[in-house]
């Protein structure tokens, strides 16, 4: 008798390739904007972000409308005693020099040290008007009667209307949801 000869495609497979072993986890991109971030206000003079994206917060809506900062200077060698480089638009260069000391005061306490000693002024425009945060829209639904009759005999104000928003949320939902 004659052998047949092993089929073509039995001698072109390959053993599977052993796959590598990752050596690090994947990370979110959440977690690697702060340090790209970092980076670029740095190389343009700011040792933390968090000035500009919170300076509605330090100095207050009605100053961080017409102001807006530029970049923190400091001494050689130094992390205190900086200037912080401000533009402010025009028409209202004064009424921000009359309020240095307190813009330099809750500068300083929101970094917790002395890291601004005084302010260089520059008038211009600001870059970008930040839109104004509204609220989300209420649900449209309205909160079932059987529920709200209920809910009006509560007196204290602030859990009434926690416990409409808790039955507005049930009222809104697509039943239970589904544990698999």
């Amino acid at each position: 008798m004659t052998e047949r000869p092993a089929s073509p495609k039995m001698k072109m497979r390959k053993a599977p390739a052993e796959e590598r072993p990752r050596i690090g986890a994947p990370r979110q991109i959440a977690d690697l904007m702060p340090d790209i971030g970092r980076a670029a206000f740095r190389k343009f003079g700011f040792v933390q972000s968090s000035i500009v994206t919170r300076w509605t917060d330090i100095v207050g809506p009605h100053y961080a409308a017409v102001s807006a900062p530029e970049s923190i200077r400091f001494p050689v060698g130094k992390k205190a005693g900086g200037t912080l480089q401000l533009t402010v638009m025009s028409g209202h260069g004064p009424m921000i020099q009359h309020v240095l000391p307190d813009i330099i005061e809750r500068v300083n306490r929101f970094f917790g040290y002395a890291a601004v000693a005084k302010i260089a002024m520059r008038q211009g425009q600001l870059a970008s008007v930040r839109a104004e945060r509204r609220p989300p829209p209420r649900n449209l639904r309205p909160i079932p009667v059987e529920l709200g009759d209920s809910l009006r005999d509560i007196g204290d104000p602030e859990l009434r209307a926690v416990l409409e928003s808790l039955a507005q949320g049930i009222a809104n939902s697509s039943g239970l949801p589904k544990v698999s």
